[in-house]
């Protein structure tokens, strides 16, 4: 049985903190959330269906007492937009479809992935993240590392984005990644030396190579998974992962959206190709512990890793 007590000022009514996991009713959300997996398949060009499946899906995981929904890369848009991408930007700030959105979150917290309509830079436009909660806008984030090789061609139609930002959620300090971002480990880095608790990553990753080792999935789901141990372990932090599945232009996207343990232990992994659903605990105070038994977050320095980057760049450019 899992035990965790925490007795200060427990609220049940609060999204996130059920009785149900617990036959102690002082139980927090603020240290046990439910998080929800939305591994739905996105309609190409349509946010407005789109919102329609979010909704649905919002609505799926309130009645299971989630207090955080995450949902695919690109999930109000669809992938392969290509010239589309500028016609169907939206922008956060003024969008009927995020309006709603907004309403839906003052019950559930939300990340969304968009084409975001660049309201301080007038004709761009980046793939991106928000992070919508109590009928506001925490957090936006602008994917950085953009593909433009074989299959991807995002870099022709996406600006990339410029920074990594860890922000407050309320519950626990959280990160959001975009797809290829998670595959450049200085990313991960830079929300872990910002505290965060909380990694997120959004994805629409095609599936490739079939992974004989373990009989099942893509060589490519693999190399996610392994990605998400091993940020998971050595961030000492929860890290969600959640990918999309469907068919777009030859694409197949593969699914396998997981959830690891601050001690970068598997806790769920969704099927392969298929659309699915799933509401999953995560207990947040093994961040603690994690960070007790592997020192990685104390004996961090920062600075150390910043000025030797700045002389490198210096020496390079």
């Amino acid at each position: 049985m899992l035990l965790i007590i925490y007795t200060i000022g427990a609220d049940f009514s609060t999204p996130g903190c059920s009785r149900e996991w617990t036959e102690y009713p002082d139980l927090c959300y603020f240290q046990f959330m439910k998080i929800a997996l939305a591994q739905i398949s996105p309609v190409l060009g349509n946010p407005e269906r789109n919102l329609k499946i979010h909704l649905d899906c919002v609505r799926k995981a309130v009645s299971k007492k989630a207090s955080l929904i995450v949902f695919p890369e690109l999930s109000l848009t669809g992938y392969t937009l290509k010239d589309l991408a500028a016609e169907i930007a939206l922008n956060p700030g003024k969008s009927p479809v995020f309006k709603k959105l907004l309403e839906a979150s003052r019950a559930i917290d939300l990340v969304v992935g968009f084409v975001e309509e660049a309201a301080d830079d007038p004709g761009l436009v980046y793939n991106a993240a928000a992070y919508l909660s109590r009928g506001r806008i925490l957090h936006v984030h602008r994917k950085v590392f953009l593909p433009t090789s074989g299959m991807f061609e995002e870099g022709r139609f996406f600006a990339a984005g410029r920074q990594f930002r860890p922000f407050d959620t309320g519950r626990v300090r959280t990160g959001l990644l975009i797809c290829r971002d998670f595959l450049h480990y200085g990313s991960s880095y830079c929300h872990f030396a910002g505290g965060a608790g909380l990694i997120i990553t959004i994805s629409a990753a095609p599936g490739r190579g079939i992974d004989e080792s373990r009989g099942q999935g893509f060589e490519t789901s693999h190399m996610w998974e392994l990605m998400g141990e091993s940020v998971s372990f050595f961030s000492s932090a929860v890290m969600v992962y959640c990918n999309r599945v469907g068919y777009e232009d030859g694409a197949v996207f593969a699914g396998g959206s997981f959830i690891y343990s601050p001690f970068g232990k598997l806790i769920t992994r969704l099927p392969y190709l298929e659309e699915d659903f799933a509401v999953i605990g995560v207990d947040l105070s093994e961040i603690a512990r994690a960070r007790q038994s592997w020192p990685f977050r104390r004996d961090d320095r920062p600075e150390v890793i910043w000025q030797s980057l700045e002389k490198i760049i210096r020496e390079n450019i």
